[in-house]
């Protein structure tokens, strides 16, 4: 069935929904997008109230080409930055003890003459072979702050080194919208809008249209129902996450990196104060669990944290929130698999996939972009990098 390319519906108001919207609005077609939940945003959506939260801990990786997008569109708006004495307070739990530093042999998998890593080959074994299986481990376990997952050194060596050298790197790639995401997503929406994109929010979509191309921008799960495609599976994490509001308390810790377990929790307000009302502090963190294990597994390995980093915290919560964020934290690449592996942009008559588990490079909200642009230069016929610098 052909179908037109003036006018291009698209399902789901995240990030790459969003991304598709305003990519095909600047190439001059019309655009409607539905969005089945009250607001906007998906996974980039911020908590309204007194405690501004993301769904997990959420930092925008200056290093991919959907930063230079937003930049170059004013989308980013002003940033949180982190103060010299706040990033001295990171530490990393190894052996049971908070450090300062990685352990020497896990930075032997940083040199850049590292060669790059097989895909087929799991990162553990990999990594052994460079630093040894206590270094390797803290890698895995160091590198999860991207993944998501109960078991990163069971994970493509290719895909868990990229990841690794994001989060490592100095200085640091991962950059914090004041506000949390949702300022991100408001003036997406605005720049969509205002290029004549029709948004209808409350809309939730159980057909496909017939007489568009179509932009499937949601998870794959979702996406498995709409188009009746049982083969739209991908690995994915099942990760506790934990919000937390505690009263001010001079030398707490910035964020604490698990060595010894994956696991990550960051006190957000260190850099941008305004997400919690004045005199407090608000901490997010992800604890992936493994099968068979539960919430009060990954709470438990939680609060270890906390104990270790913040002293007498539990007498100073004013809120607490706790969730399990199962197949919502991105695509995982087992060994002998990549990103091109992963379901196809393009799933024929006019139909086509966005989102972060689909078959498009890069790390976290990367991979959304990066989908939904080619999805766009499909229909339109167009190359995705004339659409990136639109």
């Amino acid at each position: 069935m052909h179908k037109p390319a003036h006018h291009i519906t698209v399902i789901g108001g995240g990030f790459a929904g969003l991304t598709a919207a305003i990519t095909a609005a600047e190439a001059g077609a019309r655009v409607t997008v539905y969005e089945a939940h009250g607001t906007l945003g998906g996974r980039a959506r911020t908590a309204q109230g007194p405690y501004r939260t993301n769904e997990g801990p959420h930092a925008l990786y200056a290093g991919g080409p959907h930063w230079t997008w937003l930049r170059q569109r004013y989308l980013i708006g002003p940033l949180a930055p982190l103060p010299p004495l706040e990033a001295a307070r990171l530490r990393l739990r190894h052996h049971g003890v908070l450090h300062r530093t990685p352990p020497f042999a896990m930075l032997k998998l940083l040199r850049r003459r590292i060669g790059p890593a097989p895909v087929d080959t799991d990162f553990l074994g990999w990594a052994t072979g460079i630093a040894g299986e206590e270094g390797a481990r803290a890698a895995a376990h160091y590198a999860a702050v991207a993944l998501f997952h109960h078991d990163p050194g069971g994970l493509s060596a290719a895909f868990v080194q990229e990841r690794l050298r994001r989060a490592a790197k100095l200085p640091p790639e991962a950059h914090y919208p004041r506000g949390g995401w949702g300022g991100v997503v408001d003036r997406m929406a605005a720049r969509a809008w205002n290029m004549g994109v029709r948004i209808e929010t409350g809309a939730r979509v159980d057909e496909l249209p017939q007489d568009t191309p179509v932009v499937v921008a949601t998870g794959l799960p979702a996406a498995r129902r709409l188009l009746r495609d049982d083969s739209l599976e991908w690995p994915s994490g099942r990760t506790v996450l934990l919000d937390l509001a505690v009263r001010t308390r001079r030398g707490d810790v910035f964020a604490v990196s698990d060595l010894d377990a994956p696991g990550w929790i960051e006190r957000f307000t260190a850099q941008d104060p305004s997400l919690a009302p004045a005199g407090e502090q608000l901490l997010q963190g992800q604890f992936p669990i493994g099968p068979g294990q539960t919430r009060a597994d990954g709470v438990a390995r939680a609060e270890q944290l906390l104990d270790l980093g913040l002293r007498g915290w539990r007498e100073r919560v004013t809120w607490r929130r706790e969730a399990v964020a199962d197949g919502r934290t991105g695509a995982v690449d087992l060994p002998g698999r990549s990103w091109r592996d992963r379901p196809a942009v393009d799933r024929g008559d006019g139909v086509y996939l966005a989102g972060d588990q689909v078959a498009a490079p890069g790390v976290l909200a990367e991979v959304s972009f990066n989908s939904a642009v080619t999805a766009v230069s499909l229909i339109l016929g167009r190359p995705a990098l004339d659409l990136k610098r639109a």
